[in-house]
C-alpha cells in the first residue's frame, strides 16, 4: 500500500490479466465494501460492487458502451463517473481513482 499526500491509500486489487473485458471482476479490501474492476478498452476504472438500486453484485452485470447493467433490475451505471444512466436506479455508485502499474490494478481508496 502506498500513501499520496493526502494520506490516501493506494491499493492493490487484482493483475490486469484477471479482469474480463465484458464484466468485472468482483475484488474484497479489508475494510471496505467490494470493489468492481472493470476494464474499457486499455483503461481500468473502479467502483463498488453492490448496485446502489438492490443488493446485486455489478459484477454480474453487462458491460457495454462505458456502462454495467445491474444484474437484477437492468439498471444502469456509468463506470467512469458513478451517475446513473437508466431507471430503475435512482443513487449513483462511487467511483475510485484507478491505475495500472507493473501489470496489477490499482485504487486510491479514501
Amino acid at each position: 500500500m502506498d500513501k499520496d499526500l493526502n494520506g490516501a491509500a493506494w491499493r492493490a486489487l487484482c493483475p490486469a490479466s484477471e479482469v474480463p473485458a465484458a464484466c468485472g471482476k468482483r475484488v474484497e479490501v479489508d475494510g471496505w465494501e467490494p470493489l468492481a474492476v472493470f476494464r474499457l478498452g486499455d483503461e481500468y476504472r473502479v467502483t463498488v460492487d453492490t448496485c446502489s438500486h438492490g443488493n446485486a453484485s455489478l459484477c454480474e452485470g453487462e458491460v457495454s458502451n462505458g456502462e454495467v447493467e445491474c444484474p437484477f433490475h437492468a439498471g444502469r451505471f456509468d463506470i467512469r463517473t458513478g451517475a446513473v444512466t437508466a431507471f430503475p436506479a435512482q443513487e449513483p455508485i462511487c467511483v475510485y481513482e484507478a491505475e495500472l502499474r507493473d501489470g496489477m490494478v490499482y485504487a486510491r481508496l479514501e
